[in-house]
């Protein structure tokens, strides 16, 4: 799930491939149940989709219950890096063992990491059961794709699969809404516990209304490079937030992070070099296009879906809205996405140029992201308003060239794998930069200099609690969280920064009409 979280949204979908082959014979022969099953996968894409998004702008209410703002991004990034870390595995699995019970198993996780998550006792526990949780919502979103394969020609299924896209940027543009309100009125645990319903209900139907196909093919799964990757990816994300677990970036056990990232990033390129099926064939980063574009897809997850959970947070504590009113901010910033991603793409299908969406992406990004160095409580709510639409305006132009880029420079045999490593490094981006975020953030609260009279512990302010207090007092807080994002903000536009150098050495490619014998 760019989980996203904002990229879950305008994420990329899987196009399908159209090759020569026996005629296609639907899973499912009665039109009225086939689309009833396509329902039903839509409904379970829908809730791990606004359960990434919902959670946005209930996180400084759960902060203010649990306090540790310094894990305040994990319980985004936790979730982002698991599903990335289990997303190159459950495709094969589907082939092994059927994408029916695959399918319903990570529904089954999801849902049980729900319950889990609202019944959190700890800022740890949320953590780890957000984990767990994203054990499932990695499955939910590879699945329904492979499914949609099944279900539909192949001709039909562009179309269906443009309907499983509008669901994602609807779950983006109501998430945080809904996320805000819920957790005003029936308490932060409700945005997790409301899933229970939904799950059984997903569940059941697919027991009943989605046939079993027995795979016709026994896939080698690297189970090794799957783990060794995530083991690289998860020791990279330790170690950007190791300033505040360990107080340092080169403490021992910091430095210690490091050398087992390096041991996992050995051991996956030895073992991808010898196995039949890698998750990921190294012979794509012999192309520096795919380098580039790979490198752009991680910049736009670090700025497209890593910076959400901090919006939500800025709002609040930096600007003094409710979470409600929070979570219509969102909905300028989803749509600015949508019109973005929407526009180029039919623009890129018309000239077949992508270059110019990334250099215009990235610069919109450098731009508006150092202009909140001058949004302070006093500035008009409408003018936030345009700031964040155009944000997302310029994160919605770039969601679809690096895979489209991708898939364009890869052998036609890598395609699946390419636009799979498209979302990996997506997500990995997202996972770091989070962690960079959270260190930058809770370094700049612990160290100002601003002095809250009557409050001792500033990060165990909830919204509510906050709205109480004298407008004094509530200044004074805005006024320490406004200085502690304005590093923040200044990184994620370095971010930026660097993805438009990659974006200008693109070479100026122009898609192909056809492409290996489809259209």
């Amino acid at each position: 799930m760019d989980n996203s979280p904002i990229a879950a949204v305008a994420g990329p979908t899987v196009p399908p491939v159209i090759t020569p082959g026996p005629p296609h014979t639907p899973l499912v022969a009665d039109n009225r149940r086939r689309i009833i099953v396509f329902l039903i996968l839509l409904t379970g894409m829908f809730m791990a989709t606004l359960d990434s998004q919902i959670v946005a702008t209930a996180l400084p209410t759960i902060v203010g219950e649990f306090g540790q703002l310094e894990r305040f991004g994990w319980i985004g990034s936790a979730y982002l890096l698991a599903s990335s870390a289990v997303m190159p595995v459950y495709g094969k699995l589907g082939d092994l063992f059927g994408r029916k019970y695959v399918m319903m198993s990570a529904i089954f996780i999801f849902t049980v990491g729900s319950l889990v998550c609202g019944l959190a006792v700890s800022m740890n526990t949320l953590i780890a059961a957000r984990v767990l949780q994203a054990l499932g919502g990695g499955g939910i979103m590879v699945s329904i794709f492979s499914i949609n394969a099944d279900l539909f020609e192949p001709r039909e299924r562009a179309r269906y699969q443009s309907y499983a896209s509008l669901v994602l940027m609807l779950s983006g543009a109501i998430g945080p809404v809904l996320g805000g309100a819920m957790s005003d009125l029936f308490g932060w645990r409700s945005i997790f516990l409301v899933n229970l319903p939904i799950g059984i209900g997903v569940l059941i139907g697919l027991a009943f209304l989605l046939p079993y196909k027995r795979p016709a093919r026994k896939p080698k799964i690297d189970y090794a490079g799957a783990a060794l990757l995530a083991g690289a990816i998860g020791s990279i994300v330790l170690w950007a937030d190791s300033s505040e677990l360990f107080g340092g970036l080169l403490t021992m056990k910091s430095l210690a992070i490091v050398a087992v990232g390096l041991a996992c990033l050995a051991g996956w390129l030895w073992v991808e070099k010898r196995v039949p099926e890698p998750v990921v064939p190294l012979t794509l980063f012999s192309d520096p296009t795919i380098s580039l574009l790979l490198f752009l897809s991680l910049t736009s997850g670090a700025i497209g879906i890593g910076l959400v959970n901090y919006h939500a947070l800025y709002l609040q504590s930096g600007l003094g809205m409710s979470p409600t009113i929070a979570g219509l901010f969102f909905i300028p910033l989803t749509g600015g996405i949508a019109l973005g991603s929407l526009t180029s793409g039919r623009i890129m299908s018309i000239t077949g140029r992508y270059k110019v969406f990334s250099v215009a992406s990235t610069t919109i990004g450098i731009v508006m992201l150092a202009s909140y160095q001058f949004i302070g409580s006093a500035t008009p709510l409408t003018m936030v308003a345009v700031v964040m639409l155009v944000q997302g305006i310029g994160i919605g132009m770039n969601q679809q060239v690096p895979v489209l880029g991708v898939q364009n420079a890869a052998r036609r045999s890598d395609t699946g794998a390419a636009t799979g490593v498209v979302t990996l490094t997506r997500m990995g981006g997202a996972s770091i930069g989070i962690s960079i975020y959270g260190a930058i953030l809770a370094a700049g609260v612990a160290r100002s200099k601003i002095t809250v009279p009557g409050i001792s512990d500033i990060e165990k302010l909830a919204p509510a609690a906050v709205a109480a207090l004298p407008e004094e007092t509530r200044q004074l807080i805005a006024q320490v969280y406004q200085q502690a994002y304005q590093p923040l903000f200044m990184t994620a536009a370095f971010i930026s920064f660097l993805g438009l150098i990659a974006a200008l050495s693109l070479k100026n490619i122009q898609l192909p009409v056809k492409h290996g014998g489809g259209e």
